[in-house]
């Protein structure tokens, strides 16, 4: 089988991530690492905490600590709030890493050697308060192209256009908030994207063919707006060194990498970290260099904002290398996820972020109406009213009831084990034509990445279910032909089975639960095949079986008001 690797963008260090930042990125790539491994392919996703730059240096100095120590608290903090979303990181690594150090300087050293990286004497922003050079992210002021008063020296956050902090109107400094500014004479290391435009245009004319409108059409706005040579060094205390056997004068000067140098570079870092902590069965170049690489299939999952660096500045970075590594081939990208039509804001108490979500409610609740709503399109509006929609409707009416149902009417009538009844009738028959082509439709979308068209297909087959289960209503059935409805039940016990191996990607603690049900210890399959969904009967009769307590409760108007209060109402 194919060997995939998967990598998710990489969660900046700096606070708590919201709803917002799971769909954009980590959730889907998870859902598709899952169901790739349950149909059998080598699986590799990693991802890692995004640690190096000006916010995570001001949050440090905010929270009265070493820069250092934040950054491992606040990695330790976004691990166990993934854990709790059930994300199956292969490796969750540290863009600090001596790993991600090592390749990121091995990388810069080549590119020098290939006349790609030049040193420069440019004139930078120099605050007289705080006594210091700012680099970019140290700068706010207002967007010239969008008006935005907040937006940052290297990229406004509103219009996503890259900025140079000479191109901000009303200038300051993000430490003391002086405007006091000017601009002096300094050195730093510039990576010559022009030299390499060709390069990348004709790569991106290759590899981005099958690629998602939404990520093609960025990179090539890129392109055509022309590629500039862009600085690849800060002044910073934190980040990756510049190396002084390569660059002695900017070592001494204590200039680092730009952060978003090294933070792709981590990809490579975290799968060698993956590697090292176990290298006698491990090899991490397998997976990135050479020829061992040429069978991988490589997905990268990213919001918008996030397309350019990986679709243009680190494609540009690894061509210039002049090394055989590993570029991706397939770059999903989304559109944002909003709060009632307006952006989440931590200040203002707006919207959901993931360590909240999880004291409400279950991880599979989050996940499942996520994907389901994915802003792969366009952008999605989260609200209060079509999440419990979503949950009460799909989770708790169509899947969960569906289960508790059946379980319990057959315990009910027929005892602890599946019954056998007759055998299998023209009914049967056409439900399992039914759920065999929504099989192949719920295949056919999770194989072209396309999550929210997948959770249609999966929403049908746990509807069939239901369907059928009314039309057959063995509660009437065993007034009159028990056979007939032990037979019934003994279909909707297979269906249920069949719910628990094919929701996993969506739903896994759930689908865990679906799966304890049965007694089956020799049950190991990892997927349902079409001629096993036209028979429904991986379940045979006479198996055990418990009834698991509710799986999804309702949200009700009392909970959606509380939940309005607490996290801001429909006004944007």
């Amino acid at each position: 089988m194919a060997r995939h690797l998967i990598t998710s963008a990489l969660p900046y260090i700096n606070g708590i991530k919201h709803l917002g930042n799971m769909v954009g990125s980590m959730l889907p790539a998870d859902v598709h690492a899952r169901y790739l491994r349950q149909r059998g392919h080598d699986v590799l996703y990693i991802c890692a905490t995004d640690e190096h730059g000006t916010p995570a240096e001001l949050a440090a100095k905010e929270a009265g600590l070493p820069v250092a120590d934040f950054c491992a608290q606040q990695h330790d903090a976004q691990k166990a709030i993934y854990d709790g979303f059930s994300l199956a990181f292969d490796y969750f690594g540290r863009s600090s890493s001596p790993q991600n150090v090592e390749i990121t300087q091995r990388i810069a050293r080549s590119l020098h050697a290939n006349g790609f990286i030049e040193e420069r004497a440019i004139r930078q922003v120099y605050s007289l308060a705080d006594e210091r050079f700012l680099p970019d992210r140290y700068i706010v002021g207002t967007c010239p192209h969008c008006g935005y008063d907040k937006a940052r020296g290297d990229q406004c956050e509103n219009c996503t256009r890259v900025l140079d902090p000479t191109d901000l109107i009303d200038a300051r400094s993000a430490i003391s908030g002086s405007s006091e500014l000017e601009v002096r004479e300094t050195k730093h290391l510039f990576l010559l994207q022009s030299k390499l435009a060709g390069e990348v245009e004709a790569w991106i004319d290759e590899a981005g063919r099958e690629w998602p409108t939404l990520a093609s059409s960025i990179a090539r706005k890129w392109l055509t707006e022309g590629l500039q040579d862009r600085a690849i060094t800060r002044d910073l205390e934190w980040g990756v060194p510049v190396p002084a056997d390569t660059w002695p004068e900017l070592a001494a000067d204590g200039k680092v990498f730009y952060v978003w140098f090294d933070a792709p570079i981590e990809y490579i870092g975290a799968t060698k970290e993956w590697a090292d902590h176990n290298p006698a069965e491990r090899d991490w170049q397998s997976w990135w260099y050479g020829a061992d690489a040429d069978g991988v299939q490589y997905t990268q999952f990213m919001a918008k904002d996030n397309v350019p660096f990986h679709t243009v500045m680190f494609p540009a970075t690894q061509l210039g290398t002049r090394e055989p590594w590993k570029r991706v081939d397939y770059v999903k990208a989304f559109n944002w996820l909003t709060y009632y039509g307006g952006k989440f804001s931590t200040s203002q108490k707006r919207g959901i972020f993931t360590d909240a979500a999880l004291e409400l409610l279950p991880a599979d609740y989050w996940r499942y109406f996520l994907i389901a709503n994915a802003p792969e399109s366009d952008d999605t509006s989260f609200t209060w009213e079509l999440f419990s929609a979503s949950v009460n409707k799909d989770l708790a009416d169509t899947l969960g009831n569906f289960v508790n149902r059946v379980l319990s009417f057959s315990r009910k009538r027929f005892g602890d084990d599946v019954p056998a009844g007759a055998a299998a009738g023209d009914a049967e028959r056409r439900l399992g034509e039914e759920v065999a082509g929504l099989l192949a439709e719920y295949e056919q979308q999770m194989d072209a990445l396309q999550f929210r068209k997948a959770a249609q297909a999966l929403r049908a087959l746990w509807s069939a279910g239901n369907v059928y289960l009314e039309e057959k209503a063995p509660w009437l059935e065993i007034k009159t032909d028990p056979d007939a409805a032990a037979l019934t039940l003994r279909t909707a016990m297979n269906l249920i089975h069949l719910y628990a191996v094919l929701s996993e990607p969506f739903v896994p603690a759930s689908a865990k639960v679906l799966r304890g049900v049965f007694d089956l210890p020799g049950d190991d399959r990892s997927w349902i095949t079409a001629e096993e969904a036209r028979a429904l009967d991986t379940v045979p009769a006479g198996t055990s079986f418990t009834v698991p307590p509710v799986l999804f409760a309702k949200i009700t108007e009392e909970d959606l008001e509380s939940y309005r209060e607490r996290f801001g109402g429909s006004e944007a």
